[in-house]
């Protein structure tokens, strides 16, 4: 995986009599330190904007699915408002793992009721008062 860049991890399904198997095989979770699964309360509710620089993130939707706006931070003390947006639209029944490298911030808003978004860090519940940065989800002016 190239430093600092965006990318998705792609999965499958397997279906018999028996039911079915989501995966994404190729997900390597060797970092992986803990997890956490987000629920927002409704469709309105905007989660974000949050950012890490020290902190890597990788997002699976359970149920569901999530618009996810993503920005690379500028300048962690005074970050730009003008800073370009990144859109993603994540689905459960699209069995992909998108993974966030550090210095990007994100902001999360539910598609459907419901959803529900696994997400997966590299550093400990410790590290978070060390590596937590926010800005009120108004703040960055591109966000569509």
């Amino acid at each position: 995986m190239e430093d600092n860049i965006i990318t998705s991890i792609i999965g499958g399904i397997a279906k018999d009599h028996r039911g079915q198997i989501r995966f994404v095989n190729d997900f390597d979770m060797t970092q992986v330190k803990r997890f956490y699964i987000i629920k927002n309360t409704d469709t309105e509710l905007i989660r974000g904007w949050r950012a890490h620089r020290m902190e890597q993130r990788w997002f699976y939707v359970l149920s569901g699915s999530f618009a996810v706006d993503l920005i690379q931070i500028d300048n962690w003390e005074n970050a730009s408002p003008d800073l370009p947006v990144e859109k993603r639209i994540l689905k459960a029944e699209k069995q992909q793992v998108l993974h966030v490298p550090v210095g990007y911030g994100t902001a999360f808003q539910a598609l459907e009721s419901e959803s529900e978004l696994l997400v997966f860090a590299d550093y400990g519940i410790e590290n978070a008062k060390n590596d937590d940065y926010t800005w009120s989800v108004d703040y960055f002016k591109n966000r569509t």
